[in-house]
Order: C-alpha cells, then structure tokens, then sequence
C-alpha cells in the first residue's frame, strides 16, 4: 500500500510539473540570429510586420529576380530562429522562388512568448505583409511548413488558401506527439496547445505535398502517412528513405527540394 501510494504521489507530482513547464517542452526559441550574410543569404531584406495583437515580428525577405514562380513563406518548427532555415531559402531562391523567413513570437529577440494561439496571429501577420507587398503575386503564394510549422501553415491555409502546401514531417496532433513521446502522462487533459492538424487538414482545398523521413524518431512516420491520407485535396507523398527528423536531408537535401520543385512546377504549369 505504501509502495502504490508512493508512486502515485511521485505520478501527480509529475502531472504538475508537465502541466506548469509544458510550453518550455514544446517551444525551445533561440534568441540570437546571425546575420543573412554569416548564412549564406546575401542579398536578403531586413523586414518586420506587426501581428494582430500588437507585436513585431522581424523576418528576411529573399527574391534573386524580379519575377518569381512563387512566394513561399516558411513556417519553422519549435527551436531556433530563421537562420537555421537559411538553406532552405537559399536552395529555393537559386530556383528563381522568392522566399520569406521569419521567426514567431518569442523567437529571434522578437517579442512576446509563444502559443498556439499566438502562433495563429504570427502566421497571419505573416501572410498579411507578403500579399502587401507590390512586387508579389499573392495568385502564386505557397506555404512550406516543418514539423510545428505544419500545423501553423495548416490552419492559415483553411482560411486563406495558398496556390500550394507544402507539409514537412507534419503530425496527427500534439496529443498523439505526446501520448508517443510521454505516454505515461495525461497527455489529453493537460495540453494547452493542441494543434490538430488531422481535424482541419480536410478542410484544405489547394494542391497539398506532404514529405517525411521514414526514420523519423520525433513525428512517426506513420502519423506523417496518416495526414495525407486525410486529406481529400490535390496531393503528393515524398517518404524519404532513412531520413530522421533533423537530418540535414530534410532541411535542404537534393531529393527534398527536387521533390519541392517537381511539384510547383507542376502547379504552374497547370
């Protein structure tokens, strides 16, 4: 008796802790950014838009040409700051695609700290400056989201429907993350954040690709497969053998973005 009520102590004192420190589980935001030059992004605009709420978000901005095939606006996952994604827009703007990164809430010095909701705002202040833009065709613009960003660029596309969407590593929802990662914990009733990309997924009406690393060890592959299978638009699946969650293949590797580039192409050509 002494022993269960022992572990069942140890097991609330662990549910607390969960439920008071999760977002610091689920978001780990640098807070210095290198310069675009120190990452190889020559070239690239300083830009800051404000969020509905009242923040200021700062971002780059990268075009080569004074006409590109699409826009896309990256939406990162849950650590570091847009610098990290700085391959993946150089690899993108050599393609002639003009490309804007730019961090949350709470990430890169910018201010605020970061939550679903505030995530929501974030994305929509996002899409807000690039269709403000002069010099950009809002006809050609294309969400590209990684890992947490999947479920971002999920629900702005239910609203605001892109020319194209891009999903890499998305997962069911961040209770089924949880149950996976933290099964025995409550998963269910202590999440804050749900992020429910398998509820809304069906509701997206633009050409959808989706591409995942069958050795992912953070989002399961099988939750990768299972939000494509959901969804009831236009769509592609890129699985790329071996690949795990951070593995420089799936940030900017030669079969990603040549998958990438495949299926816009088609898009345009469309």
């Amino acid at each position: 008796m002494r022993m269960a009520i022992a572990a069942l102590a140890v097991l609330v004192c662990l549910t607390a802790l969960a439920w008071s420190l999760q977002r610091k589980l689920i978001y780990f935001p640098f807070e210095r950014v290198p310069t675009p030059d120190a990452v190889g992004l020559q070239g690239a605009e300083a830009v800051s838009f404000p969020t509905p709420d009242g923040l200021t978000l700062n971002g780059w901005f990268i075009r080569r040409t004074a006409s590109p095939d699409f826009t896309v606006i990256v939406f990162n996952g849950n650590a570091g700051t847009r610098a990290v994604r700085a391959p993946l827009a150089a690899a993108l703007a050599r393609e002639n695609l003009a490309v804007l990164l730019f961090d949350y809430r709470g990430f890169g010095g910018n201010p605020g700290s970061p939550t679903e909701k505030g995530l929501r705002h974030d994305a929509r202040a996002a899409r807000e400056y690039v269709v403000s833009r002069p010099d950009i065709d809002r006809r050609k613009l294309v969400y590209f989201g990684e890992s947490l960003g999947t479920a971002v660029a999920t629900d702005l596309a239910v609203d605001f429907p892109p020319a194209a969407l891009i999903l890499r590593s998305p997962f069911t929802s961040l209770t089924d993350i949880g149950r996976h990662h933290y099964g025995f914990l409550p998963v269910r009733w202590l999440l804050r954040d749900r992020y429910d990309t398998i509820g809304r997924i069906g509701r997206v009406n633009c050409p959808l690709l989706v591409i995942g690393g069958d050795h992912d060890r953070i989002v399961p592959i099988e939750q990768t497969r299972r939000v494509y299978e959901a969804a009831v638009t236009a769509k592609d699946l890129i699985v790329i053998n071996g690949a795990d969650h951070n593995d420089d293949v799936l940030l900017a590797g030669r079969e990603m973005i040549a998958g990438l580039l495949r299926f816009l192409r088609d898009r345009r050509d469309a």
